[in-house]
């Protein structure tokens, strides 16, 4: 669990140097823009300006964002995560207030025909820019986990868009058309589009939208191949700032709480360990009576004779009977695959063998290996020949 920890902190850190950097670049690609709008008298190019101005707005949200989720506060149980999430709104309100400043200039502003010769290679220069460090930074936030970076390289992307739009309106007034003003009124609906998708992502994040769906299978799959669960009853989980809570009820074949209690409390630190990105995993544990009941015997011949070495059994008998009565319903011989292998033989045994679920284990004599630990440790009863046998007569007696 430590090392997920350790993982998370330190993905914080790289986002917020990102952010960081974001903010950096955003104010001076806004500089120049406006700098060079000026002087060329080019609407379109003081009108995405005005669209990178805002980005310092928005990039500046998404470091104070990361900044905050790394803190931890005793009135936030789960974390302050949806900071993150938080930014990105305020992110996507600023891309829509600035798409709202681009529009309003290009339709009631005066016509003035820019200096293309000026504009158009600075703009140039600055797509390269936005656009580069856009995909890196949207490649980066989906890598770290952080929303607010995702978003910030979509800001930087759309702001990519907008300046792709303000070169085609240069290029048009140097051939002679005046469509300077049109060009900032495209980019404003780009910016809005862009802002829109922003909203509708951060508003189902601040509504617990649930985690993604192959994400949550992955860890149904984790959690019914343990061989103390019978299968998964119920899963609630939820966004947490690109972090994830899990909450799931699970039925385990023990009828005992202490031993239940231990496969959740292992079950819960396994999820956290194989996914960084689950910040908290409970689980609750129900009994049910299961419907077969699976035995496992070491056997040195197909004809069934119980071996007697564990590991090294070349065949095993697995055994589905009737929880109720016993009764064997199915049975079948498979080959031990590991029965020649000289190093860890044990655990690969008994790792194989708790693939299959079984309830109880039958060996010749107990010899306490590791293959016989796991099994144990995974709350598989085991007995000897000599113990089934006196169970059996007094079962028969009674």
């Amino acid at each position: 669990m430590g090392e997920s920890r350790d993982t998370v902190s330190s993905e914080l850190k790289r986002a917020r140097i990102r952010a960081a950097l974001s903010v950096a670049i955003n104010l001076f690609l806004s500089l120049v823009k406006g700098y060079y709008g000026i002087i060329s008298s080019s609407q379109a190019l003081l009108s995405d300006a005005i669209h990178s101005a805002t980005d310092v707005i928005s990039s500046l949200a998404a470091l104070i964002g990361i900044w905050v989720a790394g803190k931890k506060h005793p009135s936030f149980p789960y974390g302050l995560y949806k900071a993150e999430t938080l930014a990105t709104l305020i992110s996507s309100i600023a891309i829509l207030l600035a798409g709202y400043e681009i529009a309003r200039r290009a339709l009631l502003g005066p016509p003035v025909r820019p200096d293309v010769a000026l504009a158009l290679p600075v703009t140039v220069f600055c797509l390269v820019i936005s656009l580069g460090f856009g995909l890196l930074q949207v490649k980066a936030g989906k890598r770290l986990g952080s929303p607010a970076l995702v978003a910030d390289g979509r800001d930087y992307l759309a702001d990519s868009l907008s300046t792709g739009i303000v070169i085609l309106g240069l290029a048009a007034n140097y051939f002679g058309l005046n469509v300077d003003r049109w060009a900032a009124a495209l980019v404003a609906v780009f910016v809005f589009r862009a802002g829109g998708a922003l909203l509708v992502d951060a508003i189902r994040e601040l509504l617990d939208a649930s985690m993604d769906r192959e994400t949550e299978r992955q860890i149904i799959e984790l959690v019914e191949s343990d061989p103390a669960v019978i299968r998964v009853k119920k899963t609630l989980s939820r966004t947490a700032g690109g972090r994830y809570i899990v909450d799931m009820d699970i039925v385990v074949k023990t009828k005992s709480d202490l031993a239940a209690d231990k496969v959740a409390d292992r079950l819960e630190t396994e999820i956290v360990k194989k996914f960084p990105r689950v910040v908290m995993a409970r689980i609750r544990p129900h009994f049910e009576q299961s419907e077969q009941f699976v035995r496992i015997t070491p056997v040195a011949t197909p004809n069934g004779e119980v071996a007697e070495h564990f590991a090294r059994a070349p065949w095993f008998l697995v055994e589905h009977l009737d929880p109720a009565t016993r009764r064997i319903k199915e049975r079948k011989l498979i080959e031990n695959p590991y029965k020649d292998v000289e190093r860890k033989r044990g655990f690969l045994v008994g790792k194989w063998l708790l693939s299959f679920k079984p309830d109880q284990v039958i060996l010749a004599k107990s010899h306490g290996g590791t293959a016989e630990a796991l099994l144990k440790e995974a709350g598989v009863q085991i007995v000897t020949t000599g113990e089934e046998a006196e169970k059996t007569r007094v079962d028969s007696s009674g």
